[in-house]
């Protein structure tokens, strides 16, 4: 007889053979397990993963992808024990996989004795069905694990709703219940018939849910809004960091400014915005915001439920982007970072590359930076290349800004003070018929304080 584990992509750990003996212990739905997660862990399930490679795509691509997932149900809580692969030039429409492909996946299940298969490529919700009663268990695709990730991570009231939203998103084309079987009336003059499935009560239930999150987040993102307007009313200007998930960016928040910022080495530690106050090498203030870590093929339901958070990279000055110098592909982290900022509005928001981890890949950091001019190596564990980035910080925030000599009248005080609350002031001397003043403005202050500036250059002839 052959061995059906024979041709497979085994883990380390990863033991052939019908585990304990016990029954099937499923994992979510009708197959078992808890309900609040798409992965239960109340033990340490074992999951088979599942990838395709199209047509047009890079097998290399699709390795790397499967790597990726394989952290990401680490992360979750979960054991991948196995791996099947296949290359097809387009998605089966019934089950992705294609039915003999199917039947293969669940020879595996049983020989690994699996409770779950997440496959690395997005179901529809006919597929995920159809897969299932071929499997006999839970079949997820990569956006469940990554919202499950969320979920368990999330804190905050605003970041518990966000999750929260993007997960009731992603389930309610997904209901399966067996309500057509059962009526939620009983019947009478204008009541016969089968009546409301408790399908449709449980979908109608979830959409009033999804409304109240919905309003909830658009009030926070109002309240975000009005103090987004409240700082560009004052002389700081805001630097986000952005990378991808575990580049370091929580260390390197820390590290610059003893935020306390939870830090972890693992995937989405790290999901709340934090924001502190930073002092620069030139005397200017910042507010640096630590994000949310982004990742290959991010979820859509993610991007548009943590809008609110991610309005903090779309109303930043600059963008740090931090890339942990020793990943493997960090070209590829690179680009999935820059898709999401498309994605959001915020690929116009000027761009510092921050190659993190250079203790642990100096040559990996040295090519980056050259590849990248002005950019810089750092390390957030040690704090080598901190001053040469404070410094870069600084540089770029000043390449937006002018240079404006004032002559202020002694009666306007309130120039004076806007000069302070919208600026760098640099000098002020006592003449005799007002204040001398420099002070370094954006574009937009400049042309407020237009009447009162007495040097003859152009806002394009600034200092840069």
């Amino acid at each position: 007889m052959v061995d059906p584990t024979d041709d497979l992509d085994l883990f380390p750990d990863g033991a052939v053979g019908p585990g304990d003996g016990k029954t099937h212990r499923g994992a979510f739905g009708e197959f078992g397990g808890e309900t609040t997660g798409l992965i239960d862990r109340a033990f340490r399930e074992r999951i088979v993963l599942a990838g395709v490679t199209l047509e047009q795509a890079d097998p290399e691509d699709t390795d790397a992808s499967m790597d990726e997932l394989a952290r990401l149900v680490d992360t979750a809580g979960a054991d991948p024990v196995a791996r099947v692969l296949q290359r097809r030039e387009a998605p089966d429409r019934a089950t992705y996989v294609g039915r003999g492909k199917a039947q293969e996946i669940l020879t595996v299940s049983e020989a690994m004795d699996a409770d779950t298969v997440v496959f690395n490529n997005d179901l529809t919700p006919a597929q995920q069905g159809n897969l299932e009663s071929i499997l006999k268990r839970t079949a997820l695709d990569r956006t469940a694990v990554i919202l499950d990730i969320f979920a368990q991570n999330a804190s905050s009231p605003e970041g518990k709703a966000q999750v929260e939203l993007a997960q009731l998103r992603y389930r309610l084309p997904r209901l399966r219940h067996s309500g057509r079987i059962f009526s939620q009336q009983a019947g009478g003059i204008g009541t016969r018939g089968p009546g409301e499935t408790q399908l449709e009560v449980d979908r109608r239930r979830l959409m009033r849910r999804v409304t109240r999150l919905e309003s909830d987040l658009r009030r926070i993102r109002k309240n975000r809004s009005t103090q987004s307007k409240a700082r560009h009313r004052t002389s700081n200007r805001a630097v986000a960091i952005v990378g991808y998930t575990n580049a370091g960016k929580s260390t390197l928040l820390n590290r610059l400014t003893d935020a306390g910022v939870l830090v972890e080495d693992r995937l989405f530690a790290t999901l709340d915005a934090t924001t502190r106050r930073l002092q620069l090498p030139g005397g200017e203030a910042v507010f640096l915001s630590d994000t949310v870590g982004f990742v290959r093929q991010l979820p859509h339901q993610l991007i548009e439920a943590f809008k609110s958070t991610l309005d903090v990279v779309i109303d930043a000055d600059l963008l740090l982007h931090v890339v942990d110098a020793s990943d493997p592909d960090p070209e590829g982290c690179i680009a999935a970072v820059r898709s999401v900022l498309d994605e959001i509005g915020a690929n116009q928001v000027p761009e510092l590359f921050a190659f993190n981890k250079a203790d642990l890949a100096p040559k990996s950091a040295g090519r980056l930076v050259d590849r990248e001019p002005g950019s810089v190596a750092v390390s957030a564990t040690t704090g080598d290349g901190f001053d040469d980035l404070l410094a870069a910080v600084g540089h770029r925030l000043r390449r937006n800004t002018v240079m404006a000599e004032l002559s202020v009248p002694y009666d306007r005080g309130d120039v004076l003070a806007m000069a302070h609350r919208e600026g760098e002031v640099l000098d002020v001397e006592e003449e005799v018929e007002g204040w001398t003043i420099r002070v370094r403005v954006d574009e937009g202050s400049a042309g407020r304080l237009a009447e009162y500036r007495t040097d003859t250059r152009n806002d394009g002839e600034a200092d840069r």
